[in-house]
């Protein structure tokens, strides 16, 4: 129980005390000195807090020669941060944050003394991102003012704190540091207490994902990195990021949350353990899924596993005119980064009108581009001469690439696939974007299986530089060196990846999307709260709930059945407020409702 002091009201925070001065103690530090707080510095080695010493220093010095701090004010911020190897330093602190290693006896023991440290009215917050603050407060001889105030890495950059409450906590604690973090300039957003809270909640089953499609040899760690951060726009791929983190901290998060989840996609993936227990925890350790130049350097040097930057070693074939099948946004978009590239481009439709109708889009888009001075208007007209609409797929007959982009439906698309069939020449390639289904069932309504592939690009084409290039069991390996090859001449990135529902990007994406939607489902978070986790903590250029009424509901949907069919893991199943929401109409912004309404056009 509170005591009765528990609802008195808490002074204004001015004195401070950080325990644990590793990089996220020794940032917290730094956020707290620069806002005018008094700042003691506690860590059990003399190293570390003379390294925040001099962190403090560096990081002062830039921001003078960048003219956001004088040298006066610099001075000041020094002045602010007094350090000590004893916990008892922490006596005049109204605040206490602990950013100790993430285990639960370390932790508890440094409450427990605290307990006998601190005045009546101090607030004891935890940095923990995967034990629960409720146990920690309930072994704690004040557990009214215990609660989680959780920073993200690096702290002075990343503006969301995740301010955790137990059922134990006073709600003038969670006011005075919520107040705490405004005037730090952070975003606090107010989450119960379970593993992972909002944003490493979402994140960490990412991460984990990513780590176990690694470990399957399913991509390459360069294209699973480069596949997210193109595809989805994110600042470090997800293998980076493990590094970044920790794997050692990563794997221990991830415990925590699959001990209280028991959701599959919450158990470590076996690399993690291995990894850890090798000593390979990523950056720190200057090895982990990727080599770096020193333990603690984040620059990447080359490893046994790092592929060559020479060519294909299989030559491939030659590609000079391309022919697109669909009247669509993608399709259009993509005869336009071909035409662009200097390919002649067929672009095919059911109907002269339809082909038409996507030529003059294409034409708008060049205009665009050239009111922009992105491209001259000589550019242009030549890049739309290069297309020539049809309203038969007969034109394609002399193609040296003939690519579909029309529904996701596979019977069309096998339909598709057997005239191509009939018209292509032979030797032709014939590719598909597909986003979801087989590759091969496409290339298995055909008699040459083996000069089918995916060429998964993104929306728009001309913008989107990622394309999943998917290799079927049949795929010959010329073809597989002239998609590649074709992807750099049309400025793209390809990713090599096998023909499994989701490829990487949307393998990855759509489990954390659903697992969006649970917690709101669940009453956990609100779908602001979310959002501004994930964008304010992971980076992300949306959150997921903006995401999914852009992508559409019903696209999202497809998607989640067709990679819970293939799986088969329970985690996958599509939570079901997205089904209900789908059922009801509620597409997202296509049709002014999803997640959130939005104003008809």
């Amino acid at each position: 129980m509170a005591s009765p002091q528990s609802d008195t009201p808490l002074s204004q925070i001015n004195t401070v005390a950080v325990v644990g001065l590793g990089t996220m103690g020794t940032g917290i530090a730094e956020v707290l000195a620069r806002a005018g707080r008094e700042v003691i510095g506690i860590d059990i080695s003399e190293a570390a807090t003379a390294r925040a010493h001099t962190a403090l220093e560096a990081a002062t010095a830039r921001a003078v020669e960048r003219e956001r701090l004088t040298e006066q004010e610099r001075q000041e911020v020094l002045g602010r941060l007094r350090t000590s190897t004893d916990l008892r330093a922490a006596a005049d602190a109204d605040l206490v944050i602990e950013v100790a290693p993430e285990s639960y006896e370390i932790k508890r023991q440094i409450f427990r003394e605290l307990d006998g440290i601190v005045r009546p009215g101090t607030i004891l917050a935890t940095g923990t991102n995967a034990l629960s603050v409720t146990r920690l407060a309930a072994d704690s001889a004040r557990p009214e003012r215990v609660l989680g105030l959780h920073f993200f890495n690096p702290a002075p950059a990343m503006k969301l704190v995740e301010v955790v409450s137990s059922v134990l906590t006073s709600p003038t604690a969670v006011a005075a540091v919520t107040d705490l973090a405004l005037e730090l300039g952070k975003e606090p957003v107010a989450v119960g207490d379970r593993p992972g809270f909002v944003a490493d909640g979402l994140l960490f089953g990412y991460l984990n994902q990513a780590a176990a499609m690694y470990e399957a040899k399913y991509a390459s760690r360069e294209d699973i990195d480069a596949a997210m951060k193109l595809g989805c726009g994110l600042p470090m791929g997800p293998l980076e990021l493990l590094d970044l983190i920790g794997v050692d901290t990563a794997r221990t998060v991830l415990e925590a949350m699959y001990a209280a989840s028991h959701d599959r996609l919450h158990a470590p993936a076996p690399i993690l353990r291995q990894l850890s227990e090798a000593g390979l925890t990523g950056r720190k350790s200057g090895r982990g899924f990727y080599t770096y130049d020193a333990p603690g350097s984040g620059t990447v040097v080359r490893d046994a596993l790092t592929p060559l930057s020479s060519g294909p070693e299989t030559p491939g074939r030659p590609v000079s005119s391309v022919g697109v099948a669909g009247s669509g946004t993608m399709a259009s978009g993509i005869a336009e980064v071909f035409a662009k590239a200097g390919y002649e481009v067929v672009l095919a439709a059911r109907s002269e009108e339809k082909a038409q109708a996507a030529k003059a889009r294409i034409g708008k888009s060049l205009s665009r581009s050239v009111d922009k001075g992105r491209m001259t208007a000589e550019a242009a007209a030549e890049t739309l001469e290069r297309i020539t609409p049809a309203g038969s797929y007969d034109a394609f007959a002399e193609v040296d690439l003939a690519l579909e982009a029309v529904a996701e439906d596979l019977e069309i698309k096998q339909q598709l696939f057997a005239v191509f069939d009939k018209v292509c020449k032979p030797g032709a390639i014939l590719a598909t974007t597909t986003s979801s289904l087989p590759v091969v069932a496409c290339a298995r309504a055909t008699s040459r299986p083996q000069d089918v592939i995916g060429m998964h690009f993104f929306n728009p084409a001309p913008a989107m530089k990622l394309v999943e290039v998917v290799r079927t069991v049949l795929t010959a390996d010329d073809v597989h060196a002239s998609v590649r090859e074709l992807c750099t001449k049309i400025r793209k990135h390809p990713v090599d990846c096998g023909d499994r529902a989701g490829f990487i990007v949307n393998a990855l994406l759509f489990p954390y999307l659903n697992n969006a939607i649970k917690m709101v489902q669940e009453h956990y978070a609100s779908l602001d709260d979310i959002d501004a986790a994930m964008k304010l903590g992971g980076g992300y250029p949306m959150g997921p709930f903006e995401l999914l009424d852009v992508v559409g509901l019903d696209v999202s949907l497809a998607i989640e059945k067709v990679l819970h069919r293939e799986f088969r893991d329970p985690g996958l199943a599509p939570a079901p407020l997205l089904e209900h929401l789908v059922a009801a109409g509620c597409l997202g912004r296509k049709t002014g409702r999803g997640f959130r309404e939005y104003a008809r056009r």
